[in-house]
């Protein structure tokens, strides 16, 4: 198996799903492809523009904390192996695999979409979630600045916002996030699922280091930004033994409080994460995914609402223990954080601003 550098996936297969056509009708060829011409070049991250009609997404799921969200891209150069956002790729034909990581779509009319529909009359005032589906923060982020934009709007109508992220690259708009945080307008989850560079670096290829984004957490705080951390996926076998010392970490960089999530396998995920193993933990690869069929009810990924987000049985009762005893000894766990919905103000119109 030739794993590629850079990526997260080792495989992009198919999915049909969603009545995928099949690319290769005959694949004979493929046999004696990398004796003639050699191994594939890396492959180049591509940007393709979308020019959806509406940018507000909304869900009625229990376990959710929020009813309605925003995303500026769709696939995410990440690369995060467990990404349980991998199969939104199959609706359009391509591969939760390499594809996810390497054929991104932006949204570069996303701001302007926002302002119309928080114009609207008919628009109820609530929490918008953003980086809920795929990193707002990630690389193509520094050119494409769809996240600032938006941001914009949302200071300018004094909206609040929760942000997710595992990138330093929220530090870029720190500025904004800084005046909103003044008036309980926004809060920001960043995400360290290992202090470990090296399965870091497997497991999250194209993120920032760690330590970036504990100092990111360190100076959103020091700039009065709320702060959640995110230790999520916790993986049997492969990260469960850094909660105790994660948790430490976050606290001690600033961070108002912790959450977690057991890693979830839906979908094309699941074969996607079983090569990743063979390919990165061979030695431990079985182990892994019985302690996550364990969790998951003896299936790779349970999809029901609430134990989805904290698995079942033994295993998850030992890895919520842990945790509520470091979140306990760290000072974590107080109230959430609730933001503000009055001070909400419709975009006025440019003619307006003129007066």
């Amino acid at each position: 198996m030739v794993v590629e550098k850079g990526r997260g996936a080792t495989l992009n297969g198919e999915s049909r799903r969603f009545n995928m056509p099949e690319r290769i009708a005959d694949g004979d060829w493929l046999d004696t492809l990398e004796e003639v011409d050699g191994l594939p070049p890396r492959r180049r991250t591509q940007v393709t523009v979308e020019q959806p009609r509406t940018i507000i997404s909304r869900n009625a799921s229990p376990d959710i904390a929020f009813s309605q969200s925003i995303n500026a891209y769709r696939g995410c150069e990440h690369g995060c192996i467990y990404c349980f956002a991998r199969p939104t790729h199959a609706y359009h034909d391509l591969s939760p695999g390499i594809d996810f990581e390497t054929r991104l779509f932006a949204k570069p009319n996303a701001a302007q979409l926002l302002k119309v529909e928080l114009s609207r009359k008919s628009y109820h005032v609530a929490p918008l979630a953003i980086g809920t589906n795929t990193d707002p923060y990630q690389p193509i982020e520094k050119d494409w600045r769809i996240t600032r934009q938006c941001l914009e709007i949302l200071w300018e109508c004094r909206h609040p916002v929760y942000i997710t992220t595992k990138s330093d690259r929220v530090l870029r708009d720190i500025d904004l996030l800084a005046g909103m945080a003044r008036h309980d307008l926004v809060s920001v989850m960043i995400s360290v699922t290992s202090l470990d560079p090296a399965v870091a670096r497997t497991l999250e290829p194209r993120a920032p280091h760690p330590l970036r984004r504990l100092d990111a957490i360190r100076r959103l705080s020091e700039a009065g930004v709320p702060v959640v951390a995110s230790i999520s996926p916790i993986i049997p076998a492969i990260t469960d033994h850094e909660i105790e010392s994660l948790i430490a970490h976050v606290a001690a960089a600033g961070a108002r409080e912790v959450s977690y999530i057991p890693v979830r396998l839906p979908h094309e995920v699941a074969p996607l994460f079983r090569a990743w193993l063979e390919a990165h933990y061979p030695d431990r690869a079985g182990k892994v995914m019985g302690i996550i069929r364990e969790l998951r009810g003896g299936r790779d990924n349970d999809p029901d609402f609430g134990s989805r987000m904290r698995g079942k049985g033994v295993w998850a009762d030992l890895i919520r223990a842990r945790f509520l005893k470091a979140r306990q000894r760290a000072g974590l766990g107080g109230r959430r954080l609730m933001l503000r919905t009055d001070l909400f103000r419709p975009p006025q119109g440019d003619q307006l601003r003129l007066f």
